[in-house]
């Protein structure tokens, strides 16, 4: 549940992501069928509030910015995006 966060939506979203919106459902309980996601995830977050575990849900924007927020931190970030190590390999002096 720490580490997961659902993608809020109607039946569209539900649809795009193929039930995969629900991923603290998906994670805690992986043979779920897809259907079933929604109605479990009611009961998962009362039990989150009750248990005061944050339960983290956003809209699609925001779950692709987050996406592509950590991607250019560890990875762009980290080296010149110019500089490939295959070819810095074999290059030759």
């Amino acid at each position: 549940v720490l580490t997961s966060r659902n993608i809020r939506g109607g039946s569209f979203v539900n649809n795009a992501f193929g039930g995969l919106n629900f991923q603290i459902e998906h994670h805690l309980f992986p043979d779920m069928p897809r259907p079933h996601l929604r109605r479990a995830a009611v009961i998962v977050r009362e039990h989150c509030e009750r248990l005061r575990v944050p339960y983290t849900e956003v809209g699609v924007a925001a779950s692709y910015g987050a996406v592509i927020s950590y991607l250019n931190r560890v990875g762009l970030a980290a080296r010149d995006p110019f500089d490939c190590p295959m070819i810095n390999r074999y290059r030759r002096p």
